[in-house]
């Protein structure tokens, strides 16, 4: 949580300090009423402003409880964790911290596992309970620090450890992340497959809370269930140039269902380039490409044919050949047909599974910039090709608009997750689907209010 401090003085002006409590980034602490104990720091701190003294005149010789030994609090709280040597917790259970009202309350709970996991959790408006609000995980170190006070404001401190059991069954859900490590296109989306189908609800949503990916600079994003073993993650808009993303999983331990538990996973880092983007206009065949909002090129394309039309919308780079052997035959197209073909093509940009790609096409140079003559790809000059195939990378963006073919697929043909508007994107997800935009329940429920 974030404290923010005002200090006058006769020439001091205005003075702000703030300070972050590392822990007020993981319980949520309801509002409560404000103690006599803040005023009387607040007037300690505008005394020694004003007339000068040292730091003494708040020292322990001043009264002020907030500068005592925080005493133990052992006797003040009850945990609800296992009792007597050798004994676990079900973590199947939630954690809870309560004390009673003759005893003061409590005003912070932290517990995390030995391998750094914050478990959630919520401190109701008297500060009597402290109640876990995400899943424990089994044959797990959890370590509880427990802040208090008494009533007449003075602190107090308990550290509590437990262990949880081993899961109760040997089936584990683990989770490969995409793509490789590595430098990517701000349109590239991170994946994650699933060892086995998750099916539930309620069991995706244990999954998908345990998915982390945390990105710097920050940027808002959902997980898309692409269907009960794929999950996709975006962000609303396309990622920022030179962002650094990581991915891992703190599913390790986590009840999924009574048969299923999360296992170890990889974690995934990736960064993103400079943000290119290709724009074709299929009507005006012309290629159009832009390197962090600006304009480097503008390519005489064609596209397809009638028949055989390039597809509309937003697809993403899946990589590059400098040679393929084109045949119509692994279209669909029967030898020997009129549309029959059999190419020798450099600097192919791939864009669909399927086979659409962007490449060198100098038997078709009459053409481009004035009419459509492929059997679907994006074809220009070999100059141009080379040029296209150094400038851009996997990831990148190429964008197809005032074509007369289908929609890209968003999915099973490529990435052409873009094309999914970012409310039905959400709908995706088995955590924020159905809410109003905005950060994740679990990461509100992480922030304290601020103190007015």
């Amino acid at each position: 949580m974030n404290h923010t401090a005002f200090f006058r003085g006769a020439k001091a002006g205005v003075e702000r300090a703030t300070v972050l409590t590392p822990s007020g980034l993981r319980a949520l602490a309801l509002s409560t009423p404000a103690r006599p104990r803040i005023r009387t720091v607040v007037s300690c701190t505008l005394l020694v402003i004003s007339v000068g003294a040292g730091a003494a005149a708040c020292g322990s010789g001043g009264g002020n409880p907030l500068s005592d030994k925080p005493y133990d609090a052992a006797g003040q709280i009850s945990f609800n964790g296992p009792s007597g040597k050798g004994k676990k917790a079900d973590p199947d259970k939630p954690l809870e911290v309560t004390t009673s009202e003759d005893d003061g309350r409590i005003t912070d709970v932290t517990a995390t596992d030995a391998t750094g996991r914050y478990v959630t959790g919520e401190l109701n408006a008297d500060g009597t309970r402290w109640r876990s609000t995400s899943p424990l995980a089994a044959n797990a170190h959890y370590t509880v620090r427990v802040s208090t006070e008494d009533e007449d404001g003075a602190p107090g401190r308990k550290v509590l450890t437990f262990d949880t059991t081993k899961p109760t069954s040997k089936k584990s859900l683990t989770v490969k992340f995409g793509p490789d490590a590595g430098t990517y296109g701000v349109g590239q989306p991170v994946t994650a497959q699933l060892n086995m189908p998750v099916k539930d609800k309620a069991q995706r949503a244990v999954v998908e809370r345990a998915l982390r990916v945390d990105s710097t600079p920050a940027v808002e994003g959902a997980w898309h269930w692409v269907d009960d073993k794929e999950l996709h993650y975006r962000p609303k808009e396309y990622w920022p140039a030179h962002a650094t993303i990581q991915v891992h999983s703190d599913l390790d331990g986590v009840k999924i269902s009574d048969r299923l538990w999360g296992g170890r996973s990889k974690g995934l880092k990736l960064t993103t380039g400079d943000k290119i983007i290709a724009v074709t206009d299929a009507a005006s065949h012309e290629m159009t490409v832009y390197k962090n909002g600006e304009e480097i090129n503008e390519i005489p394309v064609t596209t397809g044919k009638p028949g055989f039309e390039t597809r509309n919308g937003v697809k993403v780079v899946l990589g590059k050949e400098y040679f393929v052997r084109m045949r119509g035959t692994t279209v669909g197209i029967s030898e020997g047909s009129s549309d029959s073909y059999d190419l020798p093509v450099y600097y192919a940009t791939r864009v669909t599974w399927s086979g659409e790609y962007v490449h060198a096409a100098p038997w078709s140079v009459g053409s481009q910039g004035s009419e459509n003559v492929s059997h679907g790809c994006t074809g220009m000059s070999t100059s141009n090709a080379e040029w296209f195939f150094d400038t851009i990378h996997e990831g990148d963006v190429v964008k197809v608009v005032n074509s007369n073919g289908d929609d890209m697929e968003p999915f099973g043909n490529g990435f052409g997750d873009w094309n999914v508007g970012w409310k039905k994107w959400r709908g995706g997800s088995a955590l924020v689907g159905g809410t109003p935009d905005g950060p994740r329940p679990e990461d509100t429920a992480r922030l304290r209010p601020e103190s007015v």
